[in-house]
């Protein structure tokens, strides 16, 4: 079992992310502006016991990467994840990973694509459960009426990085 999480964050123009990981994967990426009261929530619920730690270098490869993300320079991630979860909501997390970037997909899409085409709200919350804002990309999915849905760090904020991913996909 886990004994360390380490933790560390990002500032953006909309405010700080936070990321944590185990020694061996990213497990976690906070809304912007949330702060550290839901990564430790979040870490009772998932690592009971578990020390958490701050350290800007173990978690410097992840900063980068989503770092880069959010500044319209990288695309995809290239860095182990832990995605913790029933098997359900990992096999959702997983579909949301292979949607491209600057493409969009449909909760019913998302459901059909687990094997459970009547599973349309277990889906969305699955993705609102995603620990893994941005990394797993869950602000890819909207409602089959083109209409946004919700997301856990916002409205703006998914309207922002749909839009960034829709700049640098016809670039």
């Amino acid at each position: 079992m886990t004994e360390t999480i380490y933790y560390s964050q990002i500032r953006t123009e909309d405010g700080a992310v936070f990321l944590a990981a185990t020694e061996q994967a990213l497990c976690y990426v906070s809304p912007q502006n949330e702060g550290i009261r839901e990564l430790k929530s979040w870490l009772e619920r998932h690592y009971p016991g578990v020390q958490l730690v701050e350290d800007e270098e173990k978690l410097s490869i992840y900063t980068t990467q989503l770092q880069e993300y959010l500044n319209g320079e990288r695309e995809e991630f290239t860095l182990p994840v832990e995605l913790v979860g029933t098997d359900f909501q990992k096999a959702v997390w997983t579909e949301l990973r292979n949607i491209p970037f600057g493409e969009i997909h449909t909760y019913s899409e998302i459901a059909e694509s687990v094997g459970n085409p009547r599973a349309v709200r277990a889906v969305g919350s699955a993705i609102g459960a995603n620990p893994l804002l941005f990394v797993v990309p869950c602000h890819r999915v909207v409602r089959k009426n083109g209409e946004m849905g919700g997301f856990r760090g916002g409205l703006s904020m998914k309207e922002k990085l749909l839009g960034l991913e829709r700049h640098k996909a016809k670039i």
